[in-house]
């Protein structure tokens, strides 16, 4: 049996404490990241400026964003499908208001457990690359004070 894929943008957006923005969709028990799937006629980068807008209130620019691959995992609420994620990563000064779907927005350390239940693409893929992505842009993990 064939598995459905879904094409979607995700974002890993950190704050200026190294901390990563998990969100809960209404009715769902997984957190994960924003983003969502991408509409026909849409870039990714376009789908995700677009969802962020809707699900967090969070005006991002294309070209604020770091291209970081695209990954497939099994999808967390959808039966027998996987989502194909095309992941990106920024920075973000502001604060977010969870809209639309979303029912909870947390801001969790990376470098930890966090105690929540995880979507597989954020426990699997996103949790690595956000490591990877404060490694290489200067920030030292783990370091308090």
């Amino acid at each position: 049996m064939t598995q459905t894929q879904i094409a979607i943008s995700a974002a890993i957006l950190l704050n200026d404490r190294d901390e990563m923005l998990l969100v809960r969709k209404r009715g769902t028990r997984a957190f994960m990241q924003p983003g969502g799937k991408i509409d026909a006629g849409e870039t990714p980068s376009e789908a995700l400026t677009r969802e962020l807008q809707e699900e967090i209130a969070l005006h991002a620019e294309a070209d604020s964003m770091k291209f970081l691959g695209i990954y497939s995992e099994v999808a967390a609420n959808e039966p027998d499908a996987n989502v194909v994620a095309h992941t990106f990563a920024m920075r973000v000064a502001g604060p977010v208001t969870p809209a639309a779907e979303i029912e909870d927005a947390r801001w969790v350390e990376v470098g930890i457990e966090t105690g929540l239940e995880l979507a597989p693409l954020t426990k699997n893929r996103m949790f690595p690359l956000a490591r990877k992505f404060l490694d290489e842009s200067g920030a030292v993990a783990g370091a308090g004070g």
